[in-house]
């Protein structure tokens, strides 16, 4: 799937990330991400677990990532 180029990048004070080799890198990370979780949830589906369970725990893995730098002033 093509990767979705309206995402416009923010600092946490809101200015937009405007360099290219950022956005490329963002954009290809998410690229990866997704392509993993879809396999992911197609070897779930496969194996006979639910699919709203598999959804549910895969956000709960989203949000139970952490932020190992501290915030920049």
């Amino acid at each position: 799937m093509p990767r979705d180029k309206t995402i416009v990048w923010r600092s946490p004070k809101g200015e937009v990330i405007a360099c290219v080799e950022k956005n490329k890198v963002l954009g290809e990370n998410l690229d990866e991400i997704r392509q993993t979780c879809q396999d992911a949830l197609e070897d779930a589906v496969l194996m006979g677990c639910d699919e709203q369970q598999f959804r549910i725990v895969l956000a709960g893995l989203i949000e139970s990532l952490t932020n190992p730098y501290p915030p920049q002033d």
